[in-house]
């Protein structure tokens, strides 16, 4: 198939301050787009959000949405009247209508579908919040299970998000299909400054800044940062930590309080979500970005910092540590309190040296593993392998599965229902 595509993709959210789908997705119509292929965007938002304008590809709204679940009355009867418009859909996460109405619209067309999970079928949120996974299995045998089931294919960022997925319920059956993650640098980006952050906070310049960029949030490890700085903070009194992002459960006064209860918190700034010039001037200001995080199924910021050329400093539970220690381009330790010390004593204890060339190896390691383009062809083949001609050329069929080529590989668990 060498026609351009049309390709629908359906997030709860294009609100940035949501963290990496939104950003992802961003990334993904872009390199999507110059490869010649049309991408839009139908989300839950409210018309009129103020984030979909700016958003670089047509976005349909149809919020807002009622609840956790995002239920809105308006999805379903879009996605009947437009979705044979496109190529495919994708949808971007799990545990929301969205998955739902778009099998629902679908059945009996032939169309296909696709699922990112985006890091949500790690067992950690089973271990973590054993109320909430029991919760799911209510809804799973007949909603989610069926979503991923049906699905053309279930996409995953890299093979260790795909390894993990089908540990988390017994009944699982998905056709799994590991197409990457990244991003690409913007002209801002490309031409940022170390002032274009510090001009904001100025009692910042001539310290050593250890940057934490991502949200406010338990899964980060932003306590476990806070106390490993706590404990090394004493070995230059230029150290200084930042802590860049959005507060969206109301975490920060704790951590405020952490740090001062530590003794550290002088030397703690709390910048809010930067975006823009401040954030990439952020990136160039800082000797090393921290993520101790518990779970990330690939983390958008981690690429963001070794695009930049600043090392990255990783809990062995951001699914994409193995690239980054592999390329010499940043280090890894275990999420604890324990393992987060380690890592940023071993950080500090290295030479100028060694320092320098985790900061020449960083870009190297973005090319290679984390720049978009890569991530965007294999959504196109992918797309292209499954697509049906358009409504125009053929009507549709009766089939309710969809369409399984041959290098499709079936990842089952559990009885098929």
């Amino acid at each position: 198939m060498n026609r351009p595509l049309r390709i629908l993709n359906l997030i709860r959210t294009l609100n940035p301050e949501h963290g990496g789908p939104a950003e992802g997705l961003r990334q993904s119509v872009v390199a999507t787009r110059a490869l010649g292929h049309e991408e839009e965007v139908l989300s839950l938002d409210t018309p009129g959000a103020p984030w979909l304008a700016a958003f670089p590809a047509p976005a349909h709204a149809v919020g807002p949405a009622q609840g956790v679940y995002g239920y809105t009355p308006r999805l379903l009867p879009w996605l009947q009247a437009h979705g044979a418009q496109y190529d495919a859909l994708v949808v971007h996460g799990l545990w929301q209508y969205l998955g739902l109405a778009t099998r629902q619209a679908l059945a009996g067309t032939g169309q296909p579908y696709f699922v990112y999970t985006h890091g949500m079928l790690d067992p950690w949120f089973k271990r973590r919040y054993p109320l909430k996974h029991a919760k799911k299995w209510l809804y799973w045998p007949w909603g989610e299970y069926r979503v991923l089931r049906d699905a053309a294919a279930v996409l995953f960022t890299t093979e260790e998000e795909s390894r993990l997925a089908a540990q988390t319920f017994w009944l699982y059956r998905a056709r799994h299909e590991v197409l990457g993650y990244g991003l690409e640098l913007d002209e801002q980006a490309r031409h940022a400054r170390a002032e274009d952050f510090l001009s904001c906070f100025p009692a910042l310049r001539g310290r050593r800044l250890l940057l934490f960029l991502g949200r406010i949030h338990p899964k980060k490890g932003c306590d476990l940062l806070i106390e490993a700085f706590a404990a090394v903070v004493d070995e230059d009194p230029q150290l200084h930590l930042v802590m860049a992002g959005p507060d969206q459960v109301g975490l920060q006064p704790t951590l405020q309080a952490l740090a001062q209860r530590l003794g550290v918190g002088h030397r703690v700034t709390w910048t809010g979500m930067l975006q823009g010039a401040p954030k990439w001037g952020a990136l160039r200001a800082a000797e090393a970005f921290v993520l101790p995080s518990h779970q990330e199924n690939f983390g958008v910021a981690v690429a963001e910092a070794l695009a930049m050329g600043v090392p990255a400093l990783l809990s062995t539970q951001v699914n994409i540590w193995r690239e980054v220690v592999d390329a010499g381009a940043g280090l890894a330790e275990p999420d604890t309190v324990a393992g987060t010390t380690a890592l940023l004593s071993r950080w500090l204890a290295l030479p100028g040296a060694a320092q320098a060339a985790m900061r020449q190896a960083a870009p190297g390691c973005y090319e290679r593993h984390f720049h978009i383009r890569a991530a965007a062809q294999r959504l196109v083949s992918l797309v292209q392998r499954h697509a049906r001609p358009p409504p125009r050329a053929q009507g549709f069929g009766d089939e309710t599965k969809p369409f399984l080529s041959a290098d499709s590989q079936p990842c089952n668990t559990g009885r098929p229902q």
